[in-house]
């Protein structure tokens, strides 16, 4: 097991951030968000300090009902060996749904959804992760999401699904803390259950993230500081296990780097506290008790052993090294089973981004908490990736787009959603004023090599989207 120390989340706007923090043991980056063959010059440079660089993707989609797509497979696998990385990590969700298993037009989530706790859904899981592990050139980490909705009719906890799919395949586990915490308030899941129930011994590392309340409703914005919520489960976790990493997340509203910083001490200072109530766990807080952000400034302890390991203060015991214990075979999913996942999957997501009726069994009104959270997402991703628009639209971005968002269900990424949102604000003659239609045309023009669809092809589209929404 790699032991990574203490990390933070790459993102480009907090890219000069941290490079000037000292002591940064490793850095994520967020896989489809780099190109293999031309990688930002800042983890260029972390990687030239020494600093360990992991592809953390959010697209393949291994909880879903399709067999993993052998191109993103291959593109992750890419951005693995460029990175030097010591494994790859992605999400125990599902982000799209639909397509020949189901023969309806296939969605996508721009998100990550939860899988049902099923037999059904375990197995497809098992068997998508196996294959992923086939192709991928490292070892893969599966990490579990954070959910504002709960499937009707499950079979297992989250920790015993997690348990299962470590035994069947060997994956590791990336564990999410501030999921954990999430699913407390919005599932009313104990992370205490969830972590004495899990295969600690399987984790690869741990993410550490805030969120805020609103309405009794948690949401996991990865925009505000961690609460003590988040690092009481933190400390349970570490108190149980000394994780071999630990990762601070922040995806947005970015604070300035001393807030960084305070917020690295605060959770290094939650592990070494709970392993010196446990006697002093190896890992991570044993290698940093003395507050400093680097192992470079502080000898690393001895390497994790696995779930019961503990440290004195003095030297470990000699240990005979246990031969690795293979995982059960993973089964083929049993007959019919993808496509019932399918059918699920796909009723749901619909659902979200195309109106559809609630599917039996879930909460409506959570659901349409979801729902808005996923235009509102989608709206903020396509301002990221097309900073033009907002530009172009002002005020009446966000209003437009999230109109749009109600009859557009997202079908081939957020680039795609940019053009298609911009075609459809041109096709009605929008804007009004000559001068931002004008720009907006010019923009739509330069990136789709072709002018706004005529007639018959917008008779097409809204027959498509009509079937869509049936």
């Amino acid at each position: 097991m790699t032991e990574l120390g203490i990390g933070i989340g790459w993102r480009p706007e907090i890219a000069d951030a941290v490079e000037g923090l000292s002591g940064i043991d490793w850095v994520e980056v967020v896989a489809e968000n780099i190109c293999a063959d031309h990688l930002p010059d800042s983890l260029t440079r972390l990687r030239e300090r020494g600093v360990t660089v992991v592809p953390h993707g959010v697209s393949l989609g291994l909880g879903g009902a399709d067999r993993p797509d052998p191109a993103r497979l291959a593109a992750l696998g890419e951005k693995a060996v460029a990175l030097g990385a010591p494994l790859v990590t992605e999400h125990i969700a599902f982000v799209r749904a639909g397509g020949p298993l189901t023969a309806t037009p296939q969605l996508e989530a721009g998100h990550l959804l939860p899988v049902p706790r099923t037999w059904d859904a375990l197995d497809v899981l098992c068997e998508n992760v196996r294959i992923a592990q086939d192709a991928l050139p490292v070892p893969l980490a599966l990490e579990n999401i954070a959910a504002l909705v709960s499937w009707p009719g499950e079979e297992m906890s989250e920790g015993r699904f997690l348990a299962e799919l470590v035994e069947r395949t060997g994956v590791r586990l990336l564990i999410d803390v501030a999921n954990l915490h999430t699913n407390h308030v919005n599932r009313g899941e104990d992370p205490s259950r969830a972590l004495s129930e899990l295969p600690v011994e399987a984790i690869a590392y741990v993410h550490v993230a805030g969120g805020v309340e609103r309405d009794g409703v948690w949401h996991d914005t990865h925009a505000h500081p961690v609460p003590e919520a988040v690092l009481d489960v933190l400390t349970d976790l570490a108190s149980r296990v000394a994780p071999p990493g630990v990762l601070l997340e922040r995806d947005d509203d970015f604070p300035p780097a001393e807030e960084l910083a305070d917020e690295l001490r605060a959770i290094r200072g939650t592990i070494t506290a709970a392993g010196t109530r446990s006697a002093g766990a190896v890992g991570v807080g044993a290698a940093h008790q003395h507050g400093a952000l680097s192992s470079k400034a502080a000898p690393r302890a001895a390497l994790l052993i696995g779930a019961g390991a503990r440290v004195s203060g003095g030297p470990m015991p000699s240990v005979t090294p246990e031969a690795p214990v293979a995982p059960t075979p993973a089964p083929t999913p049993t007959p019919g089973a993808r496509q019932r996942v399918a059918v699920a999957q796909a009723a749901l997501l619909s659902a979200l981004v195309a109106g559809t009726p609630v599917p039996e069994g879930f909460d409506s009104r959570r659901l349409g908490v979801q729902s808005r959270a996923l235009a509102a997402k989608r709206a903020g991703v396509v301002a990221k990736v097309a900073p033009e628009l907002p530009e172009i639209l002002g005020k009446g971005y966000r209003p437009a787009f999230l109109a749009y968002a109600r009859s557009r269900p997202m079908t081939g990424g957020y680039r795609r959603d940019a053009l298609d949102f911009a075609e459809h604000l041109l096709v009605a003659g929008r804007p009004e004023d000559p001068t931002a239609r004008r720009r907006l045309t010019e923009w739509w023009q330069d990136r789709s090599g072709s002018r706004p669809a005529g007639r018959a092809t917008r008779l097409v589209r809204a027959a498509r989207h009509a079937l869509v929404r049936k």
